[in-house]
């Protein structure tokens, strides 16, 4: 039932932003508004995110194969990734046309830009407060309502545009309003392409090392860590492995006992969810938790 009703919000924000994005497409054309435009484009933007987002949800929930062993969560990763990339492209590109309609001013239909800028703000109103209810219960619902949010800021940035051309006949407020949407658009698409970036690089989630030496050390059957690999395998998936010294004389039982323990220590106070360590006595007992490459 939960399922269905996420299911549910999902089309209708997505059926409400493909008609607040033709609008604007339009009205843009039509009133010669650049802003429009932008904020066009960023709801076309949107609606594709939304759309990959869920389908990359949809792929996340399958169950791991012979094909993919870890699983397919990382659909949301590359899916978060390419609509930043994309996000990116497309404000510069606008940034650039903004640039040259300061240098080269067009005249922008006020009123027509100003209903159809109001239309949109109240639009993307709507799909915040319908992905409101379930954003602080979902991370891929609360995605969306940052998304929606961010595309109702737009809408207010081009509805103060459009009064100030419809008052004051100032066409520079276009490309000013487009340029400032656009630096926001890229602001946050540089943060979404960069958590993408750093969970498909591997990256250590910030998680402290030395607390996890300090925490797996605290152990007095463990005598050594190192060979430590700490990585974030989706957003809510961190992964670590790692080799241990222990005494000789430790059976298998004891072993996994001790594997278990320290698991556990590190999921409650790290929030690791996923640990493999592998016992060695002597070999290894001198190298450090972190080690280079050979040619480093």
């Amino acid at each position: 039932m939960k399922h269905n009703k996420i299911t549910s919000k999902y089309l209708f924000v997505t059926l409400l932003n493909i008609v607040i994005t033709i609008s604007e497409f339009l009205g843009g054309i039509l009133s010669g508004s650049l802003a429009l435009l932008s904020d066009a484009v960023h709801n076309l933007s949107d609606v594709a995110a939304i759309i990959i987002s869920f389908v990359a949800h949809l792929i996340g929930q399958r169950d791991r194969d012979k094909h993919k062993t870890f699983g397919y969560q990382r659909a949301e990763t590359l899916a978060a990734f390419t609509n930043g990339v994309v996000l990116l492209v497309v404000s510069f590109l606008l940034m650039l046309e903004a640039f040259e309609r300061f240098t080269n001013p067009q005249p922008v239909k006020g009123r027509l830009m100003l209903i159809i800028a109001l239309i949109g703000l109240l639009a993307n109103g709507v799909s915040m407060l319908v992905m409101s209810s379930g954003a602080k219960h979902n991370l891929n619902v609360r995605a969306t309502f940052l998304h929606m949010m961010s595309d109702a800021l737009s809408s207010i940035a081009v509805v103060i545009g459009a009064v100030i051309i419809y008052f004051w006949k100032s066409n520079l407020v276009d490309p000013l309003m487009t340029l400032l949407v656009s630096i926001f658009i890229m602001f946050e698409a540089y943060k979404i392409t960069k958590k993408a970036a750093n969970i498909l690089m591997e990256s250590n989630p910030n998680v402290d090392l030395e607390e996890i030496k300090k925490i797996v050390l605290s152990f007095p059957e463990v005598t050594n860590l190192h060979h430590l690999h700490v990585w974030r395998y989706s957003d809510d998936f961190i992964m670590m492995d790692a080799h241990v010294n222990v005494t000789e004389k430790m059976s298998v039982i004891q072993l996994e006992q001790l594997y278990s323990k320290i698991g556990q220590e590190l999921k409650t106070k790290l929030g690791i969810n996923h640990v493999t360590l592998q016992a060695e006595c002597q070999r290894g007992i001198k190298e450090k938790m972190i080690v280079l490459n050979k040619d480093d």
